[in-house]
């Protein structure tokens, strides 16, 4: 697959992940999550900012646009790496192994690749975690008629956390180094929470999900 994932159209990118194809899955769909949270976080910070209503948020809401920016193009670049990290790990899986040498070094390159492939849903969990104090600012203090967008953002970074960490966890299951498998294991415990607490907090700042 020569076109980047992040660069194709939203209906190619569904149909490919529709497909046969092992990648995309539910780890570069959960970094497009966080793109997305990062992407309404930001709007609603962008229809905030100008606005006399809001005039005292305004500079705290540029601040927030500005983050969530950044946030939304490094989780942008993280769609790609997800797959990139499978890919790494299935070359490893077709490597020859005739031979002593060659099993063992096929045996190393495939822990490497699922070493990898934890890795970098990690981070997306790490990136996505990061969303929730700006959606959670836009929600309480910015444009009240974006709200919902606000809303949605932070079930989507939830979303983007939790599916990071579950596949983390699936690649954990077969590595074999049991100091790196207890340290991923910990971090994706600790984000699992952080998210679902997170999106609580922020559905009770709105009368439209305080019951959910």
């Amino acid at each position: 697959m020569s076109e980047k994932l992040k660069d194709m159209s939203v209906a190619a990118f569904v149909d490919l992940t529709a497909s046969d194809a092992p990648a995309p899955g539910g780890g570069s769909v959960s970094a497009l999550f966080g793109a997305l949270s990062a992407a309404l976080t930001g709007m609603v910070a962008g229809l905030t900012v100008g606005k006399k209503k809001y005039v005292e948020v305004d500079a705290e809401m540029r601040e927030i646009a500005t983050a969530a920016e950044a946030l939304k193009k490094e989780l942008v670049e993280e769609i790609d790496r997800d797959s990139d990290s499978f890919n790494e790990f299935m070359a490893a899986m077709a490597l020859p192994k005739d031979t002593d040498e060659e099993k063992a070094a096929r045996k190393a390159a495939m822990q490497n690749g699922l070493k990898s492939a934890a890795k970098v849903p990690c981070h997306v969990a790490e990136t996505a975690a990061r969303i929730f104090p700006l959606a959670k600012a836009v929600v309480e203090r910015g444009n009240t008629n974006a709200v919902t967008d606000g809303l949605v953002a932070a079930m989507a970074a939830r979303t983007a956390v939790i599916g990071a960490g579950l596949n983390v966890k699936i690649n954990l299951s077969s590595i074999e180094d049991e100091d790196f498998v207890a340290e991923y294991s910990a971090r994706v415990a600790a984000l699992e929470e952080q998210a679902i607490a997170a999106e609580r907090e922020i559905f009770a700042l709105s009368e439209l999900t305080r019951e959910i």
